[in-house]
Order: C-alpha cells, then structure tokens, then sequence
C-alpha cells in the first residue's frame, strides 16, 4: 500500500519546508508557480474570492453553493476552506508580490511597435 505524505513532509524533502516555498498545498498563504503569471489586479481579485468565500465559511455553508456564486472550481473552494481551517483568513491571502516585468518601458514600446507591423514585416 502506498503511504501518503502530508505537505510538510515532501517540502521538508524537498528543501521549501523553512523558506515558505511549497506549493504542493496552501501554506503560509495561497501560492501560483511563479507568479502564476497574474498581474497584480488579477491577484488581488483573487484573493478577494478566497476572502469572500472565507466569509461564508464562518456560515458553514457547502463548497458547491460557494463554488458557483464565485464562478469557481467546488475543488478550489475546498482547498480554501481547508487552508481557512488550518491558518484562519490569513492563509487565503496571496504571499508573494506579481511578477515584475522582464521588459523595460522602452524595450515594451519597441515590441508593440514591431508587433503592430504585423507577421508578413518579419517573414
């Protein structure tokens, strides 16, 4: 029989128990791989779902009515309800910041320029 590890176990294995970079499960806070590619608005709207369906776990109602008037998942609010009963409302916010972007302002205006040109001006 295959035994089971809890996510402290497999982040302390894999070295993320102590610098909070699990992302097997909700730890410390909701996590995306690497940003998961959310601005910074698409993040903190995100975290006002988890947030507003924190609200309606205090009423214990079910993850399916929270799932649908959220427009998510019935498995994502039961994550998150899991998180909210290990870590309370602190563990549904988002820990790490958006991902800053790779081009600068210039090298962005460059791109939009090129990109305008359309595919024939590139080959």
């Amino acid at each position: 029989m295959l035994r089971r590890f809890t996510c402290t176990e497999l982040c302390t294995f894999h070295g993320n128990a102590d610098n909070g970079s699990c992302s097997l499960r909700y730890r410390r806070g909701m996590r995306y791989p690497q940003g998961g590619g959310l601005t910074a608005e698409r993040q903190r709207f995100r975290e006002e779902l988890r947030l507003q369906a924190a609200e309606r776990f205090v009423g214990d109602e079910a993850s399916s009515v929270i799932a649908k008037d959220v427009r998510v998942s019935v498995r994502s609010v039961q994550w998150w309800r899991q998180a909210w009963d290990e870590g309370g409302p602190r563990a549904l916010q988002s820990q790490c910041p958006a991902s800053l972007p790779r081009l600068s302002e210039k090298q962005f205006a460059q791109l939009e320029q090129e990109l305008a040109k359309g595919p024939a001006a590139h080959g």
